[in-house]
């Protein structure tokens, strides 16, 4: 089991995920993300996305895949929060990122995220982090704005018509890129 404590969280456990964890980590992604549950906290994508925002069947991909790892963060044993990341050449890609809505707005998402950055570097010698944001997502890219990211101004188009990524709730939706360096960190 992979575990680390990162400074000023002395409470929280960080794993690789298992295939055992998917039904509980697709319901922390879906009451993050969709729904009323989702209100709670601020990273909820409900006015933009109805439906599911994953399953089972992703989540599962996601740890299997030989070149990432999906982590689970947990605090007094209970699971709180997750993030993907990702090998891909000099880069490593965060997604599927995660906190419980009643645990949002307290820190939390900082202390994961720098972690997320330090076990890219370290675990494959990355000096980027990349990451696709739904462009409408102002708040959100703000939020990673201040952790160093950048906008590139690159977009991929929403899946329309892919319910496996939700039912949307505009014709406007679209994906940017932000990228940070991490080497330095």
């Amino acid at each position: 089991m992979d575990t680390a404590t990162p400074p000023g969280s002395a409470r929280l456990t960080f794993r690789d995920a298992i295939d055992a964890d998917a039904p509980a980590l697709v319901a922390l992604i879906e009451s993050a993300y969709r729904g009323d549950s989702s209100r709670t906290g601020w990273t909820t994508e409900a006015d933009l996305l109805e439906g599911q925002r994953t399953d089972e069947e992703g989540v599962c991909a996601v740890i299997n895949a030989p070149a990432g790892r999906l982590l689970a963060v947990e605090r007094d044993g209970g699971l709180i929060a997750c993030c993907q990341l990702e090998h891909r050449g000099d880069a490593a890609y965060f997604g599927m990122f995660a906190v419980r809505p009643d645990s949002q707005g307290g820190g939390l998402g900082k202390v994961i995220i720098a972690e997320a950055e330090r076990t890219a570097r370290e675990s494959w010698g990355v000096t980027e982090m990349h990451m696709t944001v739904i462009s409408a997502r102002e708040d959100l890219i703000a939020w990673y704005e201040r952790r160093g990211y950048r906008r590139t101004g690159q977009f991929t188009p929403f899946p329309y018509g892919d319910e496996r990524f939700g039912i949307p709730q505009r014709d406007d939706l679209a994906f940017e890129l932000l990228v940070k360096n991490i080497e330095a960190l």
